[in-house]
């Protein structure tokens, strides 16, 4: 498909149908001459927030897209291949062509299974996509009740998931390269590690990964975590699309934009969710930030579609959350510059809160998908001057 021809109306290609994407498709049907294409390689939304239910067996993951997009949005089950910005073209994995006038880069992030790590990418189980987290529920279902399970990462994915698998009767170890939950409070750290030794989830702080085995972890003293299953869940990439295309990226490949969230290289690029880097200083990898990201990316459009100067990004943070299985949870509350404060909800009391705030992901989505322009962020975050961006600091294609 080519841009419009005959018509005066504005092509914007969505690439990738998570939280900023769907939030920046819905958000772009403000106008009516705009024709918005959300292009994504799955036919069904993703919860990522419920990856760890999915492999636990609690929970399901996916959702219609129907109620999640607006009338004016169409969806096009296919991967992209590459941005062709001289042509100005999205190159789709089936070898179709489609056409644009701007271009949302919202491809989210995916697992990062360290290569350098012997064993790692060959034994460990990613958790980051829908696909890893099917192949590791089929895993688990091959082991005996109970079978001893690893889990690498203690961050709020790793702790999620090890809650949930303990509370479905498997034997669990978490093991954490450094601190438990490193970015709650010292208050909230100790309410996280207080549940995780009362199910009797066994907790090594501070001791990196050093080989994956089939059967078993080695760690940096030479002590051996035996595990029928490794779980990893250590930090997040971000897909190769902007790469390949020629775009400027930071080290994780971020897309390198201004605080309008427009690409460096490219004023018909934006991106939104995990894969911006708003002056090299992206925000925290999360649903939290995803939404108003995927709504600044619109907005930037919809402002030069009108002939306005865009806004810059002016986003701040409330909290983070983590779940303890299915009855409990653990509610940091944080400054705007997401920073924790002294406040934390914790045990059954904070468990309605999580999963309120996960169930409003939706909520929100499709609330954008029949009113544009509805939904409201947290603003008042410190946001960085625009930085001189150096080749050594980036990763140049």
């Amino acid at each position: 498909m080519t841009r419009n021809s005959t018509t005066s109306k504005t092509e914007v290609v969505v690439i990738g149908g998570g939280y900023a994407g769907t939030v920046a498709a819905n958000r772009l049907g403000q106008r009516e001459d705009v024709a918005v294409t959300l292009v994504n390689a799955r036919s069904r939304f993703v919860e990522r927030l419920r990856l760890h239910q999915l492999v636990a067996g609690s929970g399901t993951v996916t959702a219609d897209y129907g109620p999640l997009l607006g009338e004016r949005v169409r969806l096009v089950v296919d991967a992209a291949d590459r941005i062709d910005t001289a042509s100005r073209t999205v190159r789709l994995a089936s070898g179709r062509d489609l056409g644009y006038d701007y271009v949302v880069y919202a491809v989210g992030s995916t697992a990062a299974v360290p290569g350098a790590i012997p064993g790692a990418t060959e034994f460990a189980y990613p958790l980051a996509e829908l696909e890893n987290a099917e192949r590791l529920r089929a895993r688990l279902a091959e082991l005996p009740p109970g079978a001893p399970v690893t889990v690498v990462g203690g961050g709020l994915t790793g702790i999620e998931t090890a809650a949930e698998l303990i509370e479905q009767g498997w034997d669990v170890t978490l093991v954490c390269g450094g601190k438990l939950a490193p970015t709650f409070s010292e208050r909230a750290r100790h309410a996280l590690a207080d549940w995780l030794a009362r199910h009797d989830v066994r907790v090594i702080e501070g001791m990196p990964v050093t080989e994956v085995q089939a059967r078993r972890v080695l760690l940096a003293d030479d002590s051996v975590v035996p595990g029928a299953v490794t779980i990893w869940t250590a930090g997040f990439g971000v897909p190769e699309l902007a790469r390949r295309s020629g775009l400027r990226t930071d080290r994780l490949g971020r897309l390198l934009t201004d605080e309008t969230l427009t690409s460096l290289d490219d004023d018909r690029v934006l991106a939104a969710g995990d894969a911006a880097a708003p002056s090299n200083r992206p925000l925290r990898m999360s649903c939290q930030a995803a939404g108003p990201l995927g709504a600044q990316a619109a907005e930037t459009i919809l402002s030069r579609v009108a002939g306005t100067r865009p806004a810059a990004l002016d986003m701040g943070f409330l909290g983070a959350n983590v779940s303890l299985g299915r009855r409990a949870a653990v509610v940091q509350f944080t400054h705007r510059d997401d920073t924790p404060r002294r406040l934390v909800l914790r045990g059954r009391v904070a468990a309605p809160v999580k999963e309120g705030a996960t169930r409003a992901t939706l909520w929100a989505i499709r609330t954008e998908a029949r009113r544009p322009g509805s939904l409201i962020w947290a603003k008042g975050g410190p946001r960085p001057a625009a930085v001189v961006l150096d080749a050594e600091e980036v990763g140049n294609p």
